[in-house]
């Protein structure tokens, strides 16, 4: 059986404004390993999962036309952009 999920998630560095207005984390830039800063367009969603020890804050953004999904584990502190 052929795998459908055509989603790839990598690791990236993420510039976030914390503690801003009604949102108390905001994704603003990413980067990916090896290329230039990219600059969330806008923030369309929010919410979060909890995964055993871990929160994932997930946030669904769009960058150009592009929509995109920024995720921040609590655990470990890192950032995954999945497209």
């Amino acid at each position: 059986m052929k795998n459908f999920n055509k989603n790839k998630t990598e690791r990236v560095e993420v510039m976030a404004l914390f503690g801003y207005e009604m949102t108390p984390c905001q994704p603003l830039t990413f980067r990916r390993r090896g290329q230039k800063e990219t600059e969330v367009t806008e923030l369309l969603r929010t919410r979060i999962h909890f995964a055993g020890q871990a929160t994932l804050h997930i946030f669904d953004v769009l960058v150009g036309r592009e929509k995109m999904t920024l995720e921040f584990n609590s655990c470990d502190l890192s950032w995954h952009l999945t497209q």
